[in-house]
């Protein structure tokens, strides 16, 4: 008789939780691109980079899987966008509308990319690479 029980989670367990924490990862994204679109609400860069860190520790667990394009999609949105961020900021100090301009159109891009990955999460579908 073996005493060894098997704690190991299931594929439908660990599709499920993985889908709860892309479905959360994605909420806080859209929470960030929603509030970076709308004039006067700012929403905390605290919740990206939450949302950020998730994805980053929690990437190997999707590992082989299709959500394995989603973790990947959702950390190659923060880094593009954050560095399209910081490479515009001179367009602020030199005059305000350009980089308001600049920074507007980063957010709808964002905006696109958090919306296009959540409906495809919800498909179950991966995201191309």
């Amino acid at each position: 008789m073996n005493d060894i029980v098997d704690n190991a989670p299931t594929n439908s367990e660990r599709d499920n939780s993985l889908r709860t924490l892309g479905n959360v990862s994605y909420a806080l994204h859209a929470v960030v691109a929603v509030g970076a679109v709308l004039p006067g609400v700012q929403a905390s860069i605290g919740l990206l980079l939450v949302a950020f860190i998730l994805d980053l520790v929690k990437r190997d667990d999707a590992r082989g899987t299709w959500q394995e394009s989603h973790f990947s999609w959702r950390i190659r949105s923060v880094v593009w966008a954050g560095v399209l961020y910081v490479v515009t900021i001179p367009l602020w100090l030199m005059l305000f509308v350009p980089g308001w301009i600049a920074w507007c159109a980063i957010s709808i891009w964002f905006l696109y990319r958090v919306v296009r990955g959540w409906l495809a999460l919800s498909d179950r579908r991966p995201m191309p690479q």
